[in-house]
């Protein structure tokens, strides 16, 4: 349920926060996620708790796409993507504190303080954000007067650029996401280790990413947008052919972690690019980012699972591999032209 209103509600907030600024739509949105936290703690039966979880979804699926439409807006271009992926490094570290946090206070003192807990983070959150957008000039107030998510969706599709990186973030959504659901089940039924090893193993998929947002700084200016493309598509695929067919399932481990830092190399240069996809209207353009990457998501998960039926794991797994590679190509070769026609129109 809470991955349901999740995603319904990247179709709400994009017109929203283009109309009354989306540094103001974060501020309100931890203040409602805190606000659930709450209602969940105090849950008495578990109708109440799933009503209290979709209310967390619903704010909380504006946190991440407006502060990355947000961060359009403030940053510059040529340093946009370094700053994104200081962004996807706080994201990740939350993920994984939280849920090592959760854990050990529902072991320690019962599931209803894990939600109090996160409850106090949001509202320490929104606090701070409060805080500083005090200390924002005008110019990071601005807001934008939105023409409608309808319209403005119109407007968008008409744009090659943004039609070509919406079809991206289908595919990346359907390919990347579809084999992080079936690795840890692939290792486990291949080589006969336990669903826990098989799992941690999947997870260094996450560290691998995080030490890419770590080391961006060095890594976007060493590689650009086109060369962490080619690159990031290029160690991902190779990763996980190396998953799908190597004989000895030590391998997986550094193929693991070395498939999240070429995934997180790809990614970023896409987030880069879906904050600039429509300048005007910055947090519909970075809802419809995030929505048809959830798409994907949903949908590769779904097509992978049905092609298991058909075929082994490896040759499921090493399929979208390559298909993970054309799309690292054709995004790297789609930015070269698009950078070439701009200069020459110059």
């Amino acid at each position: 349920m809470f991955a349901i209103g999740y995603g319904v509600m990247q179709l709400f907030y994009g017109p929203v926060g283009d109309r009354w600024g989306k540094y103001r739509v974060v501020i309100l949105a931890t203040l409602g996620c805190g606000v659930g936290c709450i209602f969940s703690a105090l849950s008495s039966g578990l109708d109440q708790l799933v009503y209290a979880r979709i209310a967390t979804a619903v704010f909380s699926a504006a946190i991440i796409p407006m502060s990355l439409a947000w961060v359009g807006d403030a940053v510059d271009y040529h340093k946009r993507q370094e700053t994104l992926a200081r962004v996807g490094l706080g994201t990740m570290l939350g993920i994984t504190s939280g849920q090592f946090f959760g854990g050990l206070l529902t072991d320690t003192l019962g599931w209803r303080w894990a939600f109090v807990m996160m409850a106090c983070f949001f509202w320490t959150v929104s606090f701070l954000l409060w805080q500083h957008w005090k200390q924002l000039d005008a110019s990071h107030h601005h807001s934008q007067v939105s023409a409608g998510f309808f319209k403005q969706l119109f407007l968008a599709g008409k744009d090659a650029w943004v039609r070509t990186i919406l079809s991206i973030a289908v595919l990346e959504g359907a390919c990347v996401f579809g084999l992080l659901a079936i690795t840890a089940t692939h290792l486990h039924n291949k080589f006969g280790i336990s669903l826990t090893m098989a799992g941690s193993t999947a997870a260094l998929f996450g560290l691998g990413g995080m030490v890419y947002m770590a080391t961006a700084k060095y890594t976007i200016r060493k590689f650009g947008e086109t060369g962490l493309s080619r690159i990031g598509a290029s160690g991902l695929s190779v990763s996980f052919l190396i998953i799908a067919f190597t004989p000895w399932w030590p391998l997986a481990l550094p193929a693991c972690f070395g498939g999240g830092f070429g995934f997180a190399m790809f990614h970023n240069t896409m987030q880069a690019h879906a904050t600039q996809m429509v300048p005007t209207a910055r947090g519909t353009g970075v809802t419809l980012f995030a929505g048809f990457l959830f798409l994907g998501q949903s949908l590769g998960v779904l097509m992978l699972a049905n092609l298991l039926t058909h075929f082994s794991s490896s040759f499921v797994i090493g399929c979208a591999s390559v298909v993970a590679l054309g799309l690292g190509l054709f995004l790297a070769h789609a930015i070269e032209k698009r950078q070439v026609r701009r200069a020459h129109s110059q």
